[in-house]
């Protein structure tokens, strides 16, 4: 048997469809079809059957989708292990991030990747940055850009790579229908949060404490990017990137509140060595970019 034909018998388990199996696998449907029965004549057995729901696996294929996955991860493991013998970095970098790449020079990074070392990509994963940190430990991500008061973080590689401000920014209507706004009035109006955890809303909640008050969760945002745009759209204030907001305040989509300012930091984190294992050399490619376009 052939790993392309494994990676399509997983392809079919997990799509359901030969239609999609073959678009993640970059082929046709037929070329999917006649794999599969190859490889159904190698093992002697029926992997799938078609029902009115798709492909389903039979007992036989559910029992060796475990082997087949394990022997395609064996075999990836393999490559990477002569690719550092080899002293070349390759493989696909899981990389969790913030929204706006330009402020993260994630244009750079990639740049700098593609000229030294083309074999390394990054799979990027926009999330909140406590999503990002948590599944890092999980070892569901491999790096990521996050937004943190912290200067490290345990079990993690972690560095901080810049200053952060953050503001509060009104929607133009709210703002001109309640002119000289203090912070307890501030604090009474609607808000856009952000999840528990994560850092804008811990900058928020100090917000709330300093005038006295706590922060009843209203309309929800799950990126910190999504706040600005939510806050413009009119659903009500909210903590955003100070940069962002003075660009969206000149464009006329919001109104920066002058009486608070607060800051974090955009930081690097990412797995260590010692717990990358076959992404080592490429998780260590990656942090050089990324240092080297913030040095």
């Amino acid at each position: 048997m052939e790993l392309y034909q494994l990676r399509t018998f997983v392809a079919i388990a997990q799509e359901g469809s030969l239609t999609r199996a073959a678009e993640k696998v970059f082929t046709s449907p037929p070329a999917v079809s006649a794999q599969l029965k190859a490889l159904e004549d190698e093992l002697g057995v029926k992997l799938f059957e078609r029902s009115a729901r798709g492909m389903e696996l039979t007992e036989a294929g559910r029992r060796l989708l475990d082997d087949a996955q394990r022997t395609l991860a064996s075999a990836t493991q393999m490559r990477s292990a002569a690719a550092q013998l080899r002293g070349a970095a390759q493989g696909q970098l899981r990389m969790g991030t913030v929204s706006d790449p330009v402020s993260l020079r994630l244009g750079e990074v990639l740049v700098r990747l593609a000229e030294r070392h083309p074999q390394v990509g990054l799979q990027l994963q926009q999330m909140l940055s406590s999503a990002a940190l948590a599944a890092l430990r999980r070892g569901e991500l491999d790096c990521a850009y996050v937004l943190s008061n912290h200067e490290s973080e345990p079990e993690l590689d972690f560095l901080r790579l810049g200053r952060i401000d953050l503001v509060v920014g009104l929607p133009p209507a709210l703002a001109a229908a309640n002119p000289g706004l203090d912070r307890a009035g501030l604090t009474s109006l609607p808000w856009v949060g952000t999840p528990p955890g994560c850092v804008v809303r811990q900058a928020q909640d100090e917000l709330f404490a300093a005038a006295g008050r706590e922060y009843r969760p209203g309309a929800m945002a799950d990126r910190e990017g999504l706040v600005l745009s939510m806050v413009a759209s009119g659903m009500g204030a909210g903590v955003v990137r100070a940069d962002l907001a003075e660009i969206a305040q000149r464009q006329g989509q919001i109104v920066v509140w002058p009486g608070w300012r607060t800051h974090t930091w955009l930081c690097w984190a990412a797995l260590p060595a010692a717990r990358a294992d076959s992404v080592a050399p490429a998780l260590a490619a990656a942090r050089a970019a990324v240092l080297e376009a913030w040095a």
